[in-house]
């Protein structure tokens, strides 16, 4: 999406160009000239517009954390869990 808007940043300001409403680059930088104004626009663009794709995004991975998280401390506790098991075998078979 973010590709998107620059290619439409980069047409809109080259037809600009190309008219004469905006200023060229100089010499043999107009194609630089254009690229640049076109990372400077698209970039704000994309802040705004693309608002609710990385909010959403955002919440995906928050959840994999979080599931990832858990896991682990599930992970941790089966291992305590067998850990202890083990201490308590050796200690009635040192006491018998």
């Amino acid at each position: 999406m973010r590709l998107g808007i620059f290619a439409g940043c980069f047409l809109a300001i080259w037809g600009l160009v190309y008219v004469g409403a905006l200023p060229a680059g100089l010499g043999d930088s107009n194609l630089l000239w254009v690229l640049l104004l076109s990372i400077a626009v698209s970039a704000p663009l994309s802040f705004v517009l693309l608002r609710a794709q990385r909010e959403e995004m955002s919440v995906q991975i928050v959840d994999k954390v979080d599931r990832t998280k858990a896991k682990l401390n599930e992970n941790r506790s089966m291992e305590d869990a067998v850990l202890d098991a083990e201490d308590a075998s050796r200690a009635q078979g040192s006491t018998s």
